[in-house]
């Protein structure tokens, strides 16, 4: 999903009004230039051409009244729900989408002037699956200050070859990573937590550490399995409660970072 923020208008409850009177979700009267109608701004920083213009084609199909205010697409709020659930049809069908990072945001700054143009791409895509704020500036990458030691670990993965590609015929299952967070989330508080307990039995015999997931670096892909492992064990041999938890926690901190 694009950064979404909102403008125009003193009263929502206007325009709330025109969407509950409309047959078909979108049939509802914009006018950009109103500012009392309350607009939503989605920001598309980063968009691909191809996924704008699959964006337009889609827009098309539905007839979403709309403007485009530079790298901003423009909707009357009364069809913000409708419109969010295009976009998460799109993101299912052509994304992930980057994640962007406006000027005044808190950024750490990295120079890669004298990066190859492979590992550049090779870093857009880990950013982008990895849902890292951040912009570019020719060759130097902004990304969001409390995102800074992940990116410092991309980074020096992609240098020594560490980061699974999608050209890879081995890597982790999808959504492992987000499986592997959330239980241990869970379990962290409630180590009987029993879809959590099950799940992590049933995940981590099926990861490889030298298999990570796509744009994930090695090193810490490799410490994820370990910590899922322990906590596997620790499950395996009937150890108490906070022995549990301590397991739970420490996998949970090392997927954290990348979450």
């Amino acid at each position: 999903m694009p950064f979404v923020n909102k403008s125009g208008g003193e009263d929502e409850e206007d325009s709330t009004d025109v969407a509950a009177g409309a047959p078909p979700a979108f049939d509802v009267d914009f006018d950009p230039n109103d500012p009392e109608q309350v607009k939503v701004h989605y920001n598309l920083a980063g968009w691909t051409i191809d996924q704008r213009a699959e964006l337009a084609e889609t827009l098309a199909e539905h007839g979403v009244p709309h403007v485009w205010e530079g790298d901003e697409l423009v909707v009357p709020e009364a069809i913000e729900e409708p419109v969010d659930e295009l976009f998460e049809l799109l993101e299912a069908e052509i994304g992930p989408f980057p994640v962007p990072l406006f000027e005044g945001d808190p950024a750490t700054e990295f120079g890669l002037d004298e990066w190859p143009l492979g590992d550049i791409e090779s870093l857009k895509s880990s950013l982008v699956e990895a849902e890292i704020p951040h912009r570019w500036e020719r060759s130097t990458l902004f990304v969001a200050t409390d995102a800074e030691h992940v990116v410092d670990d991309l980074l020096d993965a992609i240098e020594s070859g560490e980061v699974a590609s999608l050209d890879e015929d081995s890597t982790a299952p999808d959504g492992a990573l987000q499986d592997l967070f959330s239980s241990a989330d869970r379990l962290r508080r409630d180590p009987t937590h029993s879809s959590s307990r099950e799940k992590i039995l049933e995940l981590v015999p099926q990861l490889s550490p030298t298999a990570p997931p796509f744009g994930l670096a090695a090193g810490s892909w490799a410490a994820m399995v370990e910590a899922g492992r322990h906590l596997v064990a620790a499950f395996e041999s009937g150890a108490p409660t906070d022995e549990l938890k301590e397991s739970a926690e420490n996998l949970h901190a090392v997927c954290r970072p990348w979450v």
